[in-house]
């Protein structure tokens, strides 16, 4: 069974300690710096045994990454992470490049099967 892309890993690779805050940016596509300061920041504000143990539950609760989720694209990492935080934009945005696909096929198809004399006289040429 291939892994699901919406699913939250660990992300030992990255990792600094368990591989809960750089699977939250992988997650949610922010900076890991910015998750690792922030999990600093809030445990120090004033949830400190909270903030630890939310860490080692969800290190162990959690799985790793799957191996074939290294070496994806840049582009494919964007696509998921977009996914995963507002999967109705991505719906929209896939059927909108679709229309746009679509829409360019048919001006090809119209362009090709039009009575275009220019066109005709050069694949007359060709054979």
């Amino acid at each position: 069974m291939s892994a699901r892309h919406t699913k939250f890993y660990l992300d030992k690779r990255n990792a600094k300690w368990l591989g809960v805050c750089s699977g939250i940016a992988d997650y949610t596509g922010l900076d890991v710096t910015l998750v690792r300061v922030g999990l600093v920041v809030l445990t120090f504000i004033g949830g400190f045994p909270w903030t630890l143990l939310a860490y080692w539950i969800t290190a162990w609760l959690a799985s790793d990454k799957p191996v074939e989720f290294e070496d994806m694209s840049r582009e494919d990492q964007r696509f998921w992470q977009g996914v995963r935080a507002k999967p109705g934009n991505s719906v929209r945005d896939v059927r909108s490049r679709f229309r746009d696909i679509d829409r360019r096929l048919s001006d090809l198809e119209v362009y090709y099967t039009s009575h275009n004399r220019r066109l005709a006289d050069e694949i007359d040429s060709l054979r």
